[in-house]
């Protein structure tokens, strides 16, 4: 954690060290831990229909503990791998849990996910059991995924409507011990996002939680605080969901809203803030552009103090956006699946760029390289890299050394991003670096200008890349999605273009513009833009 009351940024950093403890498990420190000072403390607020429940981190604990002993008495144990496809609801807090007091390896599915990717992710990490809700588990039995398990549990619904897994939890006993981890030892098993290519196992350890707090706290505005309530539309399947938002908060017993909807709706969004009190969010852009884009108003009715948004860069123009509607702070963070949040803007500490992923966190030492792995200067651009080890830092792609390997390079984790570092410190994305544009001797990341184009009255969506051009090497090329009753024709062509090049600069604005019917995002809503590439 943060130390308590610090006078400015700076002073946070000189305060604060690592002081990781010799044992620890994210199960008892997200449950039992807060039980024994918070028993009756909710936990979980589920919200379906219309209609709120709660699970107390007294019954958390419990129950969580039971579903250990009924796994382990089915023979399922330390280093095993149990696949958890279950929307956010009590009983996908009590998997994960109960499966970090075994000393098991969480693997986390998203509950979008059809038959091949679920297929893919069992194999793949050769998980022994699959807890999942019901269309999953149908969905993976079409492949033939389940025939090689140990054992298949289906979770109840948001309703909280009992399913096997209530019966699996039934018959564990209460005293069973959780396993005695320490930080390093494998916890999940985090798949990434596959923006480019096949998605990789990223296996994490216990510290990946402790790694996180300092971010979160920060891009949280000093969480927790009293009357705290936490809420992310984001599966917590990705690290967004669970390491961003649900662990962080059940760690400091801050209550946690379970609500998914089969498809992100802002007025559903922004319903389920309203409705469950909701004071800190983590807002992924697409999800954030989405409510700024239509479908609802923020109202003083809202309880929110701070919203946090990473998963890709949110723009200059999303966040004052953000800031105009909600009236609250908008901290930008970033990080991604292999070393997530080191590096965060905290408007309670003055620390809030637009545009910028915010400054090195205390306990992390990022950096800007050039590709001979020297330091690059203010202004110029290089790879994002982080200084290994690193608590928050991965400990290696399952069964893939040579990838492993191939993501450090002279004491350094590459992100794969590139990125610059500006004269007072901040960092600013500029893109992945199979996406960054050269063109006319500029380097253009396609973010800002998707940023841009998305603030346009008439553009919902829009996905930017380079395409090769003789003269400039390449040209800036946009495939923009219009809102419904937009006529896309030549001339809307034309205005889109000039209010791109108006409002950031003439090499950046899109020399090409395509109207598509939709923009392919990840499941963890970053846009995929080799999908236009290949086009």
């Amino acid at each position: 954690m943060l130390p308590a009351n610090p006078k400015n940024f700076d002073d946070l950093h000189a305060r604060f060290a690592w002081n990781l403890p010799a044992r620890f498990n994210i199960g008892t420190a997200c449950s039992d831990i807060v039980a024994q000072r918070h028993p009756d403390r909710p936990a979980i607020i589920e919200f379906a229909e219309g209609q709120r429940s709660e699970t107390s981190f007294g019954d958390l604990a419990r129950r969580s503990t039971r579903l250990a002993a009924a796994l382990a008495a089915r023979g399922i144990g330390r280093g095993d791998r149990i696949a958890i496809m279950v929307p956010q609801s009590a009983d996908a807090a009590i998997v994960h849990l109960a499966t970090y007091k075994l000393g098991a390896i969480a693997v986390p599915l998203a509950t979008q996910f059809g038959p091949d990717a679920i297929a893919y992710r069992l194999r793949t990490s050769g998980a022994r059991a699959f807890v999942a809700f019901g269309k999953g588990i149908a969905r993976a039995r079409e492949t033939g995924a389940l025939d090689k398990l140990d054992l298949v549990a289906e979770a109840g619904a948001l309703s909280n409507k009992a399913g096997a897994l209530e019966t699996l939890i039934a018959t564990g006993g209460p005293d069973f011990a959780p396993v005695d981890t320490v930080p390093d030892d494998p916890a999940m098993m985090l798949f990434t996002s596959g923006t480019t290519g096949q998605p990789k196992g990223t296996l994490h350890g216990h510290r990946v939680l402790l790694g996180h707090l300092p971010g979160i706290e920060l891009a949280q505005n000093f969480m927790p605080q009293a009357g705290d309530v936490f809420w992310t539309p984001s599966d917590w399947a990705w690290a967004g969901g669970l390491l961003n938002a649900l662990l962080p908060a059940l760690c400091h017993g801050v209550p946690v809203v379970a609500a998914l909807a089969p498809k992100f709706e802002p007025v559903w969004a922004l319903e389920v803030m309203k409705r469950c009190a909701v004071t800190n969010v983590f807002l992924p852009p697409t999800a954030l552009r989405m409510i700024l884009g239509g479908g609802g108003t923020a109202t003083e009715e809202l309880s929110l103090r701070v919203i946090g948004t990473a998963g890709e860069a949110l723009g200059r123009q999303t966040h004052q956006r953000a800031m105009d509607m909600f009236g609250v702070p908008v901290n930008e963070f970033y990080g991604q699946t292999e070393c997530n949040a080191m590096l965060a803007n905290c408007a309670a500490l003055g620390i809030n760029r637009p545009g910028a992923m915010g400054k090195p966190v205390p306990g992390h030492e990022v950096a800007i390289l050039r590709p001979d792995g020297s330091h690059a200067d203010p202004g110029e651009s290089g790879e994002v890299a982080v200084k290994a080890p690193d608590p928050v830092q991965f400990l290696g792609y399952w069964n893939d050394e040579a990838a492993t390997r191939a993501k450090h390079r002279d004491g350094w984790l590459l992100t794969g991003d590139s990125g610059r570092m500006d004269a007072d410190g901040y960092f600013h994305f500029v893109g992945r670096l199979d996406d960054v544009i050269t063109s006319s001797g500029y380097r253009i990341g396609p973010s800002e200008i998707e940023d841009c184009l998305a603030a346009h009255p008439d553009v919902e969506m829009a996905a930017v890349i380079g395409k090769p051009d003789p003269v400039r090497t390449e040209i800036v090329a946009a495939f923009v999605k219009l809102r419904d009753g937009v006529t896309g024709d030549e001339a809307r062509k034309r205005a889109i273009a000039a209010f791109v090049k108006t409002r950031l600069s003439a090499h950046e604005y899109p020399r090409e513009i395509n109207f598509v019917e939709s923009i392919p995002l990840t499941e963890s809503g970053k846009v995929i833009r080799r999908h236009f590439r290949q086009g």
